[in-house]
């Protein structure tokens, strides 16, 4: 994490660049007086919009001509692949008179080194924004805690828009199985770690060439199936919810028990060994080919299995989700943790020019109104949806083209608020059909490394000392797991840790989250 040493080359390349143009205010400043004048088509709004590989960016989107409709406004979109998009923001916030006024991030994290250095709060522009500050107040307690605070960086303040309408349709974390082999074979989905044992077991007999535990990367595999082991658990830095206490998850117990559990999958050809570095393509192959058959990871990895093997003709194959299994420990639940945080989202730049600030503003105001989030979540009737026996439906054509696709919903770029049920829309039935077993299994609380943000002081100390020991960690459990490394040892190498600093990081860990918490 070196957001520090970033901020601090941004900076000097912002007062170069501001020094050779002539202007040394950093800031600009707005006094309001426009506030409720509304915008209309001469108010020309520059917004640059991460194109996905996915989903490329195309001008003839409806969504582009509704956003322009609604909020009066002009938009000038610059579509820049997500793949170079970052290797741009630091030459782009050096040459301030040329950045976009409004920049579509894709995920939240991008902004958080220009927070301050090139980006505006939108707590600073309040008077520009009365729909935007009543949508907060609308909010529940738990509402604010998932999309606002989350977005707050180590001032306090929000440099990137939140957004609500699809909790709970992405991003959320599920054990997913193979519902159509286990109905095939009368097999039980396991409901403790000890049934999971076992059935791969069962699995691995009728399928020798198979690996029935099958999933990829060490987030997927220990993160996401910990609480299983212990409610809150993470393999590095996390935070207990239930008695306020910072921990790095290696130093515990907990984890010798994890790596125990996995050790023992690999040994018995139960897990692939390689389970850390699996390349995607090489885990779907699995997946699809009656290799791989229970795997913790995202919800919507049903929809992506299912469609895929029925592309290829395989139309009994049918992914599910399932209660997560228990561990044989006396602090797991049958629960994973929440990972439905809404990623996309704005930023509004300090261009220097006031008027395209105050219309950046309004524009993204207008995006918080009731009106904006029906036109972006849902479009016209008879042009995008249509009503069937009084359910709305997106219009799609004889290819079953995805919506966003074909029109641009729900993609970077194109919302802050979104109809839930329009959310629910773009997902099949299979899909649908475990909804409530997800919400059900998934823990209240987003895991606060996830969002948290460090003043220069805490930032010093994460650099300093977190970097060796993330990697340290991760070499370590890989290596106990494959048995490079003797369980034997585990008590030195929870040692080593503590000689490493892990202590100091969680310091820093808990002064950043108590401004916020």
């Amino acid at each position: 994490m070196m957001k520090r040493f970033i901020a601090l080359v941004l900076a000097g390349l912002m007062m170069l660049s501001l020094a050779a143009c002539g202007n040394g205010e950093k800031d600009t400043k707005l006094d309001g007086a426009d506030a409720s004048e509304p915008l209309n088509k001469d108010d020309v709004i520059t917004m640059m919009v991460e194109s996905a590989a996915s989903w490329p960016v195309r001008e003839d989107w409806k969504i582009w001509e509704y956003m322009q409709e609604g909020s009066g406004a002009t938009l000038n979109i610059h579509a820049v692949p997500g793949t170079d998009a970052v290797s741009k923001y630091p030459l782009m916030f050096a040459d301030r008179e040329n950045l976009p006024d409004i920049i579509a991030f894709g995920v939240s994290s991008e902004h958080t080194p220009y927070a301050g250095e090139g980006i505006i709060a939108l707590d600073d522009l309040t008077e520009y924004m009365p729909n935007y500050n009543a949508w907060l107040e609308s909010l529940t307690e738990e509402q604010y805690d998932l999309a606002v605070k989350t977005r707050k960086r180590a001032d306090g303040k929000v440099y990137y828009t939140p957004g609500t309408g699809r909790e709970g349709k992405t991003r959320m974390r599920a054990w997913l199985y193979r519902e159509d082999i286990f109905k095939k074979h009368n097999l039980k989905a396991p409901e403790t770690f000890d049934e999971l044992y076992e059935v791969c077991k069962e699995l691995k007999a009728i399928y020798p060439d198979s690996y029935p535990f099958c999933t990829r990367t060490l987030n997927y595999l220990l993160n996401i199936p910990g609480s299983s082991f212990d409610k809150w658990w993470r393999y590095g830095a996390y935070y207990d919810f239930d008695d306020g206490q910072w921990r790095w998850g290696a130093t515990e117990d907990t984890a010798l028990e994890v790596v125990t559990f996995y050790k023992k999958l690999i040994d018995e050809k139960l897990m692939p060994a390689d389970t850390a570095t699996l390349k995607p393509s090489a885990w779907d192959e699995l997946i699809l080919t009656d290799r791989g058959f229970i795997f913790p990871h995202l919800q919507l990895r049903i929809d992506y299995f299912n469609q895929l093997a029925q592309q290829n003709g395989n139309s009994e194959f049918k992914t599910q989700a399932m209660v997560p299994p228990v561990a044989n420990t006396d602090k797991g639940v049958a629960m994973v943790e929440r990972g439905d945080v809404e990623m996309i989202g704005f930023s509004i730049t300090d261009t220097g020019r006031a008027d395209g600030i105050a219309n950046a503003a309004k524009f993204i105001d207008w995006m918080y109104t009731d009106e904006a989030m029906e036109l972006v979540s849902w479009g016209k009737e008879g042009e995008t949806y249509e009503v069937v026996n009084g359910k709305k439906q997106f219009i799609t054509d004889e290819n079953g083209t995805l919506p966003n696709t074909m029109y641009g919903f729900q993609l970077y770029g194109t919302f802050c608020r979104l109809d839930p049920l329009a959310a629910e829309a773009l997902q099949t039935e299979t899909t649908l059909e475990s909804e409530d077993l997800v919400v059900e299994h998934t823990l209240p609380n987003y895991p606060v490394t996830l969002w948290l943000d460090f003043n220069d002081e805490e930032q010093d100390i994460i650099d300093m000392y977190n970097t060796g020991i993330a990697t340290y960690t991760e070499q370590m459990l890989l290596k106990f797991m494959l048995g490079q490394e003797p369980l034997s040892n585990f008590d030195t190498f929870r040692e080593t840790l503590k000689e490493m600093g892990v202590d100091e990081v969680l310091k820093a860990y808990e002064s950043a989250y108590s401004r916020v918490k």
